[in-house]
C-alpha cells in the first residue's frame, strides 16, 4: 500500500488532529512534532496514558477520552505499538491515519487497509505541513530529487 500525495494533502488539509506518542518527559519526536505542528497553526490534541498535560496543554489518556471525535490521528509510537493505536483510532471514529516514518508495522498497515482507512506511512509529517522549516525544506528537496515524494 503506497502513500499518495493526495492522501498527504487530505491529512494536512484539516488543521485538527490527535497525536499518539508524546512523552510525559517532554522528549522524543512526538513532542517535537507536537510543538512544531502547533507553531504551524495546527490544533493538536495529545494522547498519553498517564500525562495530564503536555507542554502546558491538556492531555487525554486515550483517543476515546477526547472531548470530540477527531478524524485524523498522527501515530508516533514504536512499530510494535502501532497496531493497537490504529485499533483505538478506529474505535474512536478516526478515518485518516498518519503512521510517522518509523512507526509503521505490517500489521498496522494491513489493519488500515482492511478497514478502508486513508493512511500515510513512511513519510515525515513535518515535511508536508506548511510553513515547512528549513531542515525539512531541505529534506523534502532531497526526497524530491531522489523521487521519494509521493505523487
Amino acid at each position: 500500500m503506497a502513500t499518495t500525495g493526495s492522501a498527504i494533502q487530505r491529512f494536512v488539509f484539516d488543521k485538527t488532529m490527535a497525536i499518539v506518542g508524546v512523552s510525559s518527559r517532554g522528549k522524543g519526536f512526538g513532542n517535537a512534532a507536537y510543538k512544531e505542528l502547533k507553531s504551524r497553526g495546527f490544533r493538536v490534541l495529545p494522547i498519553h496514558p498517564t500525562a495530564r498535560a503536555i507542554q502546558g496543554d491538556p492531555c487525554w489518556p486515550s483517543l476515546a477520552a477526547l472531548p470530540e471525535r477527531v478524524e485524523r490521528v498522527l501515530v508516533v509510537v514504536k512499530p510494535a505499538q502501532a497496531e493497537a493505536v490504529v485499533r483505538d483510532a478506529i474505535a474512536a471514529g478516526a478515518r485518516q491515519i498518519w503512521l510517522q516514518q518509523g512507526a509503521e508495522s505490517p500489521e498496522a498497515l494491513q489493519l488500515c487497509k482492511d478497514q478502508g482507512l486513508d493512511v500515510v506511512h513512511g513519510q515525515c509529517i513535518l515535511m508536508f505541513t506548511e510553513p515547512v522549516g528549513s531542515f525539512h525544506t531541505f529534506h523534502r528537496w532531497v526526497w524530491k530529487v531522489l523521487g521519494k515524494i509521493p505523487q
